[in-house]
C-alpha cells in the first residue's frame, strides 16, 4: 500500500473528511489531498503528528505496518522521502562547517598579515634582529588553507548537485 492509500485509510477510519483531517494536523486541506493522491508527502513533523494524532505508529505509517521493513522489493515512498530529508540535512550541515572553516581560516590570515605589517622589528645592541618573521608564512599558510577548503566544498556541491540533477544548473531552474 502506498503512502498516500494509508493516509486515507486513517483519515477515513477516524471518520473524517479531508478538511477535518488537516484541521486536526495544522495543515491545509489541498496538502491532505496531495498526501493521498501521491502528489506530494509531508515532512516528518506532519508524520509525527499523524501519528500521536490517531494513534496510528510511525511503523505503520511509515513502512506500512509490521513486518513491511523486511520488503525491500516493495517500492516505499515515504520511507525514501525521510532518508533524502535526513542526508540532505547532514549534508548542509557539512556544507555550512566546511565554509565557516574556510572563511575563519581566512579571516586568522588577514589577523595575521595585519598584525605582521603593525609588529615592530629592531636589532637590539648586540646586533641581533628582533622581527616576528612567523607571522607572514602563517598567514600565507592560513589563507591558501582557506581557499583550499572553500574550493573543495564548492567543488563537492556541484558534484552534489551533478549527482542529484544530472547538470550543473542551480536547482530549480
Amino acid at each position: 500500500m502506498e503512502f498516500g492509500e494509508r493516509v486515507k485509510a486513517v483519515r477515513t477510519g477516524a471518520g473524517l473528511t479531508q478538511e477535518q483531517f488537516a484541521s486536526r494536523l495544522g495543515v491545509t486541506r489541498q496538502a491532505v489531498s496531495n498526501w493521498e493522491n501521491g502528489r506530494n508527502l509531508p515532512d516528518i513533523e506532519a508524520v509525527i503528528a499523524m501519528s500521536q494524532t490517531f494513534g496510528v505508529s510511525l511503523d505503520e505509517l511509515i513502512l506500512g505496518g509490521e513486518g513491511m521493513a523486511d520488503k525491500t522489493d516493495e517500492k516505499n515512498d515515504m520511507a525514501d522521502k525521510l532518508i533524502r530529508d535526513g542526508s540532505e540535512g547532514r549534508w548542509m550541515r557539512m556544507s555550512l562547517a566546511m565554509s565557516l572553516v574556510g572563511a575563519m581560516l581566512i579571516v586568522v590570515a588577514a589577523v595575521l598579515a595585519v598584525v605582521a605589517e603593525n609588529s615592530v622589528s629592531y636589532v637590539d645592541a648586540s646586533g641581533m634582529l628582533h622581527e616576528d618573521f612567523w607571522l607572514v608564512p602563517v598567514g600565507y599558510a592560513c589563507a591558501a588553507a582557506g581557499m583550499l577548503v572553500l574550493l573543495a566544498n564548492f567543488v563537492a556541491q556541484l558534484r552534489r548537485r551533478k549527482r542529484l540533477t544530472g547538470s550543473y544548473r542551480p536547482m530549480g531552474k
